[in-house]
């Protein structure tokens, strides 16, 4: 691939997530988002959702947890985040990702250690905005594991660099009204050539779809026009695209592993 296309990037592809690993990528969404930014103002008049990119290790293998959407959900059969409608009852547009999180995919907000967030927050279809926000799924609750997510002070340096404990897929508990399939995104399978297809999204922004179709096993109903953000993808592909694609392309570039001008 090209290296107009996939730049060196802040984090390995390849080796497991590790303590290090967070604090380099909580480093850099820090530096790159400000609430001060009147892009990412938060305006209670409109109708908001939250999404969580879930970042995990699975058999010591670092990747994005995704979900296909179930039947009974708006675009059934898409790939997506967990994540939805911010409700009067969530004290946050975070709180919201979290608690979907939960519903959705089984796990718990004790698991998940919020690294930052992106935007600026984009439309969906439905005229949500959605707030992207990115943690890391560990393998058991807070209260369970022997230490803080961020004592890192007293830490050593080679703790820093052990393997975080991978999660189990088959441990999920789906929400069958919400999700048909969930499934574990390899990094190194974000910088395939042959899963990386040129879309433009809402039809001016280049960013990349990344062709899920072979890590699930199943078919999904494609959109006959070929329509952006409709269907499970293009062609008879299974693809993480629209708006999901969109939030995977602007995270990546985030990190360094796409270039920005791609």
């Amino acid at each position: 691939m090209s290296s107009t296309t996939v730049a060196s990037g802040a984090i390995s592809l390849t080796k497991p997530f590790t303590r290090a690993t967070l604090n380099t990528l909580r480093g850099i969404l820090h530096s790159t988002y400000s609430e001060d930014d009147a892009q990412n103002a938060y305006n209670p008049k409109e109708t908001h959702a939250a999404v969580l990119v879930p970042l995990c290790n699975v058999n010591n293998r670092p990747g994005i947890l995704l979900e296909v959407r179930g039947k009974l959900r708006t675009h059934s059969g898409e790939v997506s985040f967990p994540g939805g409608r911010v409700d009067e009852t969530d004290a946050s547009s975070l709180s919201a990702a979290l608690r979907e999180t939960h519903e959705e995919v089984g796990i718990h907000p004790d698991q998940v250690e919020i690294l930052g967030r992106f935007g600026p927050p984009e439309t969906s279809l439905g005229g949500m905005r959605v707030w992207p926000y990115v943690g890391f799924v560990h393998s058991a609750p807070l209260s369970t594991r022997t230490a803080k997510p961020d004592s890192v002070e007293d830490a050593s340096a080679s703790s820093n660099n052990e393997p975080l404990p991978s999660i189990n897929l088959t441990d999920l508990r789906l929400s069958p009204k919400e999700v048909a399939h969930a499934f574990h995104l390899p990094l190194d399978a974000v910088v395939s050539p042959l899963r990386l297809h040129h879309y433009l999204f809402r039809g001016q922004r280049p960013y990349f779809a990344i062709d899920v179709s072979d890590i699930v096993s199943r078919r999904w109903a494609s959109d006959p026009q070929q329509r952006d953000e409709i269907g499970g993808g293009r062609e008879g592909r299974l693809e993480a695209w629209g708006l999901t694609g969109w939030y995977l392309t602007a995270f990546l570039r985030r990190i360094g592993v796409y270039d920005t001008d791609r």
